[in-house]
């Protein structure tokens, strides 16, 4: 099959229009009349990531978060960037993003992290105007459970080592708002919306003080979002049943923890 192909089958979910204005989704590096016969997806593009695609034979990454955020003034070998670039170019390899195109459709990431937590009744946290779209997701668990539980819920779902929170009281969660990476811009509309939860890649050092008594978890921006491989994967099988395509196996996450 041709790449413009897969990338029609990726946009018809999460089309680029949707996507936020300081994002870059889309085709990084190819030619949409590349021919493709295996993919490799991953959250993040490394060098290892280009590497593991190269001994395997494929011919296009598919990532989450794009490799090129900003423009390139100079390709060659002083950053990560322009050496994946030149490594891919060179092997022929393609590589798209679906970031926020991805996280801000019907069905995208944040309710693949409500299914993950086990919510029902999911609508938009911040529904966009325009089109069937928005930031962030608030549903309900089928039975209330006490607050401890559900941060231990958590931290082993998302195999999280530490899972920051907000103070504790005891009460039980039933109503949770869900985003994705840096979702705390949501947590105004979490507190509307009468959430006793939300669960954020990440908040900002304020919010902990200014939650309105909504208990924050957070479990980190890779943590949250690392469910998004098996997304698009199940994105790509159902619109290519029999494609030859996999997660990677390289550990892309660039945070550490003693």
């Amino acid at each position: 099959m041709k790449l413009k192909d897969i990338i029609g089958a990726i946009e018809k979910v999460a089309p680029l229009s949707i996507q936020d204005g300081f994002d870059n989704s889309g085709l990084q590096v190819g030619i949409p009349e590349q021919e493709v016969s295996s993919v490799l997806i991953c959250l993040d593009v490394t060098e290892d990531v280009v590497a593991e695609a190269e001994r395997l034979g494929c011919q296009l990454i598919i990532s989450h978060h794009p490799l090129l955020f900003h423009p390139l003034k100079t390709v060659s070998d002083t950053t990560y960037q322009q050496r994946c670039v030149i490594r891919a170019v060179t092997s022929g390899i393609a590589i798209y993003s679906a970031h926020t195109s991805l996280d801000n459709a019907r069905g995208g990431v944040n309710f693949k992290i409500a299914e993950k937590i086990g919510l029902e009744g999911l609508c938009w946290l911040s529904a966009r105007e325009d089109a069937d779209a928005g930031s962030g997701v608030i549903g309900e668990l089928r039975a209330p459970m006490a607050e401890r539980d559900f941060l231990l819920m958590l931290k082993d779902k998302f195999g999280v080592r530490c899972l920051k929170h907000s103070a504790t009281s005891g009460k039980m969660i039933k109503k949770v708002a869900v985003c994705g990476g840096a979702g705390a811009f949501l947590l105004p509309d979490a507190i509307r919306k009468e959430a006793d939860c939300f669960v954020c890649g990440e908040f900002h050092y304020h919010d902990w003080f200014e939650n309105s008594g909504v208990t924050l978890a957070e479990l980190g921006h890779y943590e949250s979002e690392q469910f998004t491989q098996e997304l698009l994967l199940e994105l790509l099988s159902s619109a290519f049943p029999g494609i030859d395509a996999r997660i990677t196996t390289a550990h892309t996450n660039p945070i550490n923890c003693l």
